[in-house]
């Protein structure tokens, strides 16, 4: 496998990796200066860096670059009778979450501006998003709401009116949507300025995007717009770095 080049791959695709490479060795390691692996989010790690005695730490080291967004160098001992070290750069790639916004209000063209700006991808397709606002100024809102809610994305906001979001909600709750996932819904979405134009009302959105959240399991800050593990408690959301926080939290909260 040629490495930069499925890192290439990667990143067209939007899948978040860390590329590790070999930048000083230090004998008997079996490493060579200008080895390379990538180590996708699920810790798989692809490539060679020293075989089994400095991989559990490269990958280890990998992750927690991804969490922190950080590149980092770091020295591995081998973990074989064999010694050695090496030293590895570490160089987190996070693609820019994709925000799915349907409709066209004046709010929605104006969240697509400002998501630009922050070099955000925006898509009109709710599959595969890190977040969707529907700001359909009333038009198909169920079945944009229905298609966001199945899709996983770690935040769903609708702009509308109080009384239309009731509306709203309990047509999705004629559509057999429990009350679990109607929770999910953020409305009104973004953070509460009061009464608000629809530009500000798009500011408010993107001010709720950016904010961070810390996974109450592992202790990880996240970006809530790129959060898609979340767990909503009394009225409260909880978001987490991946299924494996999200699940111990389940089963000691049962």
């Amino acid at each position: 496998m040629n490495i930069l080049v499925e890192a290439g791959r990667l990143v067209a695709e939007g899948t978040p990796f860390a590329l590790a490479t070999v930048v000083s060795v230090e004998r008997p390691s079996s490493a060579r200066r200008g080895d390379r692996a990538l180590v996708t989010a699920d810790g798989t790690l692809h490539g060679w860096i020293g075989g089994a005695c400095t991989e559990p730490s490269v990958v280890r080291e990998s992750l927690e670059a991804l969490a922190g967004g950080e590149t980092r160098l770091v020295r591995i001992e081998s973990g074989c009778a064999s010694e050695g070290a090496v030293e590895v750069l570490i160089e987190p790639q996070r693609p820019a979450s994709l925000l799915a916004v349907v409709g066209d209000a004046p709010a929605a063209r104006t969240l697509r501006e400002l998501a630009a700006v922050l070099a955000w991808r925006t898509t009109e397709e709710v599959e595969g998003a890190d977040a969707v606002v529907v700001a359909t100024m009333g038009r198909n809102d169920e079945e944009a709401l229905e298609a966001a809610l199945a899709s996983g994305a770690g935040y769903v906001g609708l702009v509308a009116s109080s009384k239309r979001a009731t509306a709203v909600l309990g047509g999705l709750r004629q559509r057999g949507l429990d009350e679990e996932a109607l929770a999910r819904v953020r409305s009104p979405a973004g953070l509460d300025l009061g009464p608000s134009a629809q530009e500000e009302i798009a500011v408010a959105i993107l001010a709720e995007l950016v904010a961070e959240a810390v996974d109450p399991i592992c202790g990880m800050t996240l970006a809530v717009a790129a959060a898609r593990e979340t767990v909503i408690r009394d009225g409260v959301t909880y978001y987490f770095c991946g299924p494996s926080c999200r699940r111990r939290f389940e089963a000691a909260h049962v």
